[in-house]
């Protein structure tokens, strides 16, 4: 049994393209006559939309954001990632600026320095990245200063609140003599009233 052999192919002289050969007339007909080559990308587009493709890819567009003109395609891409006036953050203060500014920006951000809690020492914020992965730190130093320090204050603030304690009864007393005193003088002054009413009245019998 004869193995058939592979259709040739011819390429069309308008696009470019391979196309079977049996279909190469028809396919080159229809092909001029609806078809057009776009003279800036080289794509094959219909030639009724000609016009909305230059306009949608080619035409020339102006960066909202710096004014740069450019084609329409790439104007998305200019604005993401290469538009001088582009917001981005600063690394280490996430402070928003245009993309045009950040160098000189973090330049000086970056020399700002932060207190490590770990070894007590002041360090670039550029740096502290590298830091905090090898800082080993004085933690336990600090807790054991903390705690003797804890220590040194507890005894002292007992003998305070005991020495408060010691003092309260004896202020108790003294407001309770003072109550005492007044009660027993108002007492006497009122004993005395009634003595000399009656002494009188004896006196007038």
């Amino acid at each position: 049994m004869a193995i058939a052999s592979e259709e040739t192919t011819s390429i069309c002289n308008h696009c470019g393209r391979a196309i079977p050969s049996s279909n190469i007339d028809l396919h080159s007909v229809h092909c001029v006559r609806n078809l057009e080559k776009c003279k800036i990308c080289g794509d094959m587009v219909p030639k009724r939309q000609a016009e909305e493709h230059f306009l949608n890819t080619h035409a020339p567009v102006s960066c909202s954001l710096c004014s740069e003109t450019m084609e329409r395609d790439i104007l998305a891409t200019h604005k993401g990632e290469n538009c001088p006036q582009r917001i981005v953050t600063c690394e280490f203060c996430e402070f928003p600026l245009p993309a045009i500014d950040l160098a000189e920006h973090q330049e000086v951000c970056g020399n700002r320095t932060e207190l490590c809690h770990l070894c007590r020492r002041y360090i670039r914020l550029r740096e502290r990245y590298s830091h905090d992965n090898n800082c080993k730190g004085v933690a336990a130093a600090d807790n054991i200063a903390e705690s003797s320090r804890d220590v040194g204050v507890a005894p002292e603030r007992e003998r305070r609140d005991h020495g408060a304690r010691r003092r309260q009864p004896q202020e108790f007393s003294t407001r309770r003599l003072i109550f005492t005193i007044a009660i027993t003088g108002i007492a006497v002054l009122l004993g005395s009233l009634f003595f000399q009413r009656k002494a009188g009245n004896d006196v007038v019998h």
